[in-house]
């Protein structure tokens, strides 16, 4: 018979962790806030207590839904810190929020699995260390899940009765109008003025690209999205019942889980309330122009098919995109916008296509070929730079423990006010410093975070540097994959030279061998 020895377990010192904490509330309401301030100085307390626990930061999202996960920067920020390999452990308070859609949960858990990071649920005692946590995890998501399509059913019911009714409501104002009451419009008289020009010129024959250009010269701002005016926002503008005093409920619906908006194309019914406030457009004239938009609409070609170079090209000289041109015999060119409205006005004009063809091959082989020379510097470079801000990684810590003390300062406040131990005036005063400081920090926890675009264009070059050497050896025609892959934007100097700006950052300039005719 065979002995058997028995080799006793070694015993292993403690195991050193770079651990961070995951925190979210759904709503702003005092009592939420206030937890979502206890979470960031619980979870920074209790990871500093733990021998061999080194806190990485404390990734919080305030005010967000769980039901979309793409919605949540900081914890998409905290994934992609993990697939860097800067995280080991997370410590949530309870699956709900992690997220509250099982599918994406659990699809967050095998990837973080995989990387060798393991997730702690404090609620629900999960630790997906354990062999039986996906089937814990799952049950836990999916009775988060029924809750959160529960809320969003009631929710749905109560907006819906209410349209019923022919109460008005909206969540934000078009331009023009502002929010009184938290339910009520109100004219702005200046904003006014623009949207009946905006009117008035549309049914003179001025196109909604010609009024966008005039509001973008004349410097009035879109206070509506802070975005420069654009023809698609004008139109939008002409054909809102809102500025005859009316309202459309329902024009966009939930649907789905994830939860997403949809647009009402009659799919769900729609409830339509006249004179709910005060108009800025006789109903007359707003006919007219949804008469005139008609009209135009049915004259409208089908779009055009995209070529590789469409929205590529840009302008050095006035920053205006490029437009391709096609003689009768078949020439193919491409030419800065404002150029061919006005040579006079810009200098850079028709550049042929087959040209800007034949730099990008040339730009490929000198990649190609010189790879390590012109890439791998870059690369160490930016490792270089993402270490010195990796560094001061603990001033990302700070701003949130001072976010969260200030946030409960104000949960205290208001819990004095309404005990009736602080008068209004006082409250006010404190309130409005304490809004201005966390404006003040979450300003510049988003600078901090805007270190971001760092590991962007490192993925950017690493991508771009996999594309090129697995790429082909020697590349004779123009490649449009290839060309899509590798470039973000070629910007026009001149009819003779042009510059490729590729993805993650990089620009090479390119002679045109042959002048443009």
């Amino acid at each position: 018979m065979a002995q058997v020895k028995i080799i006793a377990p070694q015993t292993r010192e403690a195991e050193h962790l770079r651990v961070a904490a995951y925190c979210r509330v759904s709503s702003d309401s005092k009592d939420q806030l206030h937890s979502y301030a206890a979470q960031i100085r619980n979870y920074t307390e209790e990871i500093a207590q733990h021998d061999g626990w080194e806190l990485v930061d404390v990734y919080a999202d305030e005010g967000l839904t769980g039901t979309r996960m793409d919605q949540r920067d900081d914890f998409n920020r905290m994934m992609r810190d993990c697939r860097k390999g800067k995280i080991n452990r997370i410590l949530v308070k309870s699956v709900s929020r992690f997220a509250r859609n099982t599918r994406d949960c659990l699809s967050a858990l095998r990837e973080l699995s995989a990387m060798g990071v393991s997730v702690r649920f404090e609620k629900e005692n999960i630790d997906t260390k354990t062999l039986t946590t996906e089937l814990m995890v799952s049950v836990s998501g999916s009775l988060a899940q029924q809750e959160s399509i529960s809320i969003s059913a009631n929710q749905k019911i109560s907006y819906q009765r209410r349209m019923e009714r022919g109460e008005f409501i909206t969540c934000s104002a078009p331009y023009g109008y502002r929010i009184i009451d938290k339910k009520n419009l109100e004219i702005i008289p200046e904003e006014a003025t623009t949207v009946q020009w905006i009117f008035d010129a549309y049914l003179n024959g001025r196109s909604a690209e010609w009024i966008a250009d005039q509001l973008t010269r004349r410097g009035i701002e879109n206070t509506n999205t802070r975005k420069p005016w654009t023809a698609y926002g004008i139109r939008y503008i002409l054909r809102n019942e809102k500025y005859v005093g009316d309202a459309l409920g329902q024009k966009k619906f939930t649907k789905g889980f994830p939860f997403f908006r949809k647009r009402n194309h009659g799919e769900q019914e729609q409830y339509y309330v006249e004179n709910t406030h005060l108009p800025i457009i006789e109903r007359e004239q707003f006919e007219k122009v949804q008469n005139l938009l008609q009209q135009k609409a049915k004259r409208k070609k089908p779009t055009r098919s995209q070529y590789p170079l469409t929205r590529k090209i840009i302008c050095e000289k006035c920053g205006t995109p490029f437009i391709r041109r096609e003689t009768a015999n078949g020439l193919v060119t491409w030419v800065c916008r404002t150029h061919d409205r006005n040579a006079a006005d810009c200098p850079v004009g028709r550049i042929p296509e087959t040209e800007i063809h034949a730099a990008f091959i040339r730009m490929y082989r000198k990649l190609k070929e010189n790879a390590d020379m012109i890439l791998a510097p870059t690369m160490d470079q930016l490792n270089a730079l993402e270490t010195i801000l990796r560094q001061n990684n603990p001033k990302m810590l700070m701003i949130n423990r001072a976010i969260a003390e200030a946030t409960e300062e104000g949960h205290k406040i208001s819990s004095l006010r309404a005990n009736g131990l602080l008068d209004a005036d006082a409250c006010a005063v404190r309130m409005n410093a304490i809004s201005a400081k966390l404006a003040q920090l979450r300003g510049e926890r988003r600078r901090l975070s805007e270190n971001e675009a760092l590991d962007e264009t490192m993925d950017a070059i690493r991508k771009m540097t996999a594309v090129i050497k697995n790429g082909p050896e020697q590349m004779n025609t123009f490649d449009e994959d290839l060309f899509d892959s590798l470039v973000e934007k070629v910007i026009a100097e001149s009819q003779t030279r042009i510059r490729f700006r590729l993805c993650g950052g990089l620009e090479l300039a390119e002679q045109l061998e042959v002048a443009a005719r």
